[in-house]
């Protein structure tokens, strides 16, 4: 039986902690874990987490060194086949985890990537998001993409072999992690909605724009150098793919847009493929 190890790290989301939390309860199976890292919130989120701790497989509030290391507390006490983490306010849509589940099976793949929806506090869908390319890792390495992270899961032995996510890093983790996976291991797109990512002020990559662009520049410079690419490779390989992702976050909202989803609650759509039409 493949069991699935989730995280959700919180602090002072609690109005929208209870959803999340909702998502993820009714997409647990038999095995698999659940874990919620608060990191000393002082909004409330303790009390909720208390309420709901008999479904949850473990958790903590305590004061912590950021994003990374509330994640990695989370992984270091899971045991499932595959991880994965949901921030609070963000959803799992129905079936999601099975979903995952069947695809990494069926495709071999040590990592797995989709698409989600963009919701808004009414939990209504302002746009779908596509996160289909080809190749991860050059993607990540010369054109500053990061998979929709909400919607990316991945083995055990992956996260182990490349010494699993680094607690130091406070806002770029996802970037970070994700980087040394596709360089390390197998990835592949599926074209499954897998969850929904909602859009607000406290939001790690708006409220630290500038701390996670120099943390991800130093991702990238460092793996580039343990990759050995020269620096003309290097530059020449990021002229391609920075304009080949500008004119896909230019283009691809148009072409890939689901006006008709656009409105609606997400909550009456399951974990399914959206795209084509």
């Amino acid at each position: 039986m493949t069991r699935l190890s989730i995280v959700t790290p919180n602090y002072n989301m609690a109005p929208y902690l209870h959803e999340t939390m909702k998502s993820v309860f009714c997409n647990l199976e038999p095995g698999d874990e659940y874990f919620v890292i608060d990191g000393g919130s002082t909004d409330g989120s303790a009390d909720l987490i208390r309420k709901y701790e008999s479904q949850i497989t473990g958790w903590v509030s305590e004061r912590d060194r950021g994003y990374g290391d509330a994640i990695a507390k989370g992984f270091a006490r899971a045991t499932g086949d595959i991880l994965c983490w949901i921030n609070s306010g963000d959803l799992l849509l129905q079936g999601a985890l099975a979903r995952a589940k069947q695809e990494i099976a069926a495709r071999k793949a040590e990592l797995i990537f989709g698409d989600d929806f963009f919701i808004d506090d009414d939990d209504r869908i302002i746009q779908f998001s596509r996160g289909s390319v080809s190749n991860l890792s050059d993607v990540m390495l010369y054109g500053n993409w990061t998979p929709l992270q909400d919607a990316t899961f991945w083995t055990r032995q992956l996260y182990e072999r490349v010494g699993g996510i680094r607690p130091e890093v406070k806002a770029a983790a996802d970037y970070d992690l994700f980087l040394r996976m596709s360089v390390a291991g197998t990835s592949e797109y599926v074209p499954v909605t897998f969850s929904a990512f909602r859009r607000h002020d406290g939001q790690i990559s708006a409220t630290k724009w500038d701390t996670y662009k120099a943390e991800r520049e130093r991702s990238r410079l460092q793996q580039l150098s343990e990759l050995q690419v020269s620096w003309w490779q290097g530059q020449s390989r990021k002229l391609f793919h920075l304009n080949k992702m500008r004119v896909r976050a230019r283009l691809g909202p148009i072409i890939w847009r689901r006006g008709d989803l656009e409105g609606k609650s997400v909550k009456d759509y399951p974990c399914g493929t959206y795209w084509p039409k």
